[in-house]
């Protein structure tokens, strides 16, 4: 891992993050786009076809609720539990982001906005490298919340096998449209439809690069969540840190995948000298620790600052997907953050609480896109429509504003709407 101090360091490692993000071969787009026409003309026939290639299996895509049952049943009482305190504190923190519909009266005119649930919406669920039940969580509550009333989910199931937990999560939250269907091909059947799959209006989801590249692509056809790049973590810290604590939370993501980056800003050249062998001392540890230290080695790195400002200005510009904050005045150092996906303050806040139990959402914007989105919430599954109701003396108080408006950008007719009624 490296250890930078000098401006032109830190430069050149801020350059390489953006980079890591960016970088897609023209290979693997061309990949998608074909894969993409080929669900658009083919539907299930090309499905099946893209199951078989790559999860190498040919179940049916549809699981029954029978089946789902049966493989929650695997599940044991701990982890079941587990999930249930989660769902209840991820329904509670997004039962506070409920929009209501609104109006307002003036001048003889109602105005206001209908606020209304998406009335289709996919979910995708990764599976290979890891179980995730918890994006099962992440995505289906909110949009329970919202009221979305047809929910269907894409789990794929490499050599056919079908993950118990991430069952038991759907079992529990009780969605009961899922398909034993991943990767590029999976976004197709959303977005396009097929034979037995009904087209959706929103997907949403994290993915590996082909998933990503697949959602970025069926844009327009269908809304989108955000385009999820590699996960990250950013630590500030001074010499209070608990290098043990430090040196945990990095890695709780540089197992995620080679991809992922973990960096600690810090003032302390003390916290410095520990953080190294800590690190080494729990990668040891770690079953995942080749994954860990290949993403520790790329995209890892400790920066050394002067002070705390210091520190935020870095951090500001990374616009990092986690943020934590470890020093003496936590409360205080976070009014200087401007741009981050989920902010954690204290000693006793890892991102680990985030990713799982403590009720925010864990689907959060990466590659510095938090400079201009937010995490996944209720508000990316309503739709929000203007109301205008006019009398006819309210339309006569705009009635001259509108036509002078008009007749400026050369929309003859826009003006004319109005001055026909004028005349009656």
């Amino acid at each position: 891992m490296k250890v930078l101090r000098h401006k032109k360091e830190i430069t050149a490692f801020l350059k390489l993050l953006k980079a890591r993000a960016a970088g897609v071969s023209p290979e693997i787009t061309e990949r998608v786009k074909g894969i993409l026409l080929d669900i658009r003309k083919r539907g299930d026939t090309a499905l099946q076809k893209y199951t078989r290639k790559f999860d190498r299996h040919d179940l049916p895509a549809a699981v029954s609720e029978a089946e789902v049952k049966g493989y929650a049943g695997q599940v044991d009482r701990d982890v079941k539990h587990a999930l249930e305190v989660s769902i209840a504190r991820i329904r509670e923190f997004h039962m506070r982001q409920v929009e209501r519909s609104w109006s307002f009266k003036k001048d003889g005119a109602l105005l206001g906005q209908i606020i209304k649930p998406i009335e289709r919406v996919g979910i995708y669920v990764p599976g290979g490298k890891a179980s995730y039940p918890s994006t099962v969580l992440m995505n289906v509550i909110p949009a329970q919340v919202a009221g979305v009333p047809e929910i269907a989910l894409c789990v794929p199931a490499p050599l056919g096998k079908t993950d118990p937990y991430v069952m038991a999560a759907i079992d529990l939250l009780g969605v009961r449209e899922i398909y034993r269907i991943g990767g590029a091909q999976a976004i197709g059947a959303m977005a396009y439809g097929s034979e037995n799959i009904k087209k959706v209006d929103k997907i949403v989801g994290p993915g590996n690069i082909y998933v990503a590249l697949a959602k970025k692509m069926v844009f327009g056809d269908v809304g989108i969540d955000m385009i999820a790049g590699p996960t990250e973590i950013l630590i500030i810290a001074d010499e209070t840190a608990d290098p043990a604590f430090v040196a945990a939370d990095m890695l709780s993501q540089a197992e995620h995948d080679e991809m992922a980056s973990s960096i600690l800003i810090t003032n302390s050249e003390g916290l410095i000298e520990k953080i190294l062998p800590e690190l080494n001392r729990q990668m040891k540890m770690m079953k995942r620790r080749d994954i860990a230290r290949r993403s520790l080695r790329r995209y890892g790195a400790i920066i050394s600052v002067k002070g705390i400002r210091e520190a935020m200005a870095i951090a500001n510009e990374i616009a990092p997907e986690h943020l934590e904050i470890m020093t003496r005045e936590p409360e205080k150092d976070v009014e200087l953050v401007t741009s981050a996906g989920a902010i954690f303050l204290g000693q006793w806040t890892p991102e680990s609480l985030g990713d799982y139990s403590a009720g925010p959402n864990h689907t959060l914007p990466t590659g510095g896109s938090a400079r201009f989105s937010s995490p996944l919430g209720v508000y990316d599954f309503i739709k929000r429509t203007s109301l205008l109701t006019f009398d006819k003396e309210g339309f006569m108080l705009l009635a001259s504003a509108v036509e002078a408006l008009a007749d400026a950008e050369g929309l003859e007719a826009h003006g004319n709407a109005v001055k026909i009624r004028k005349s009656v």
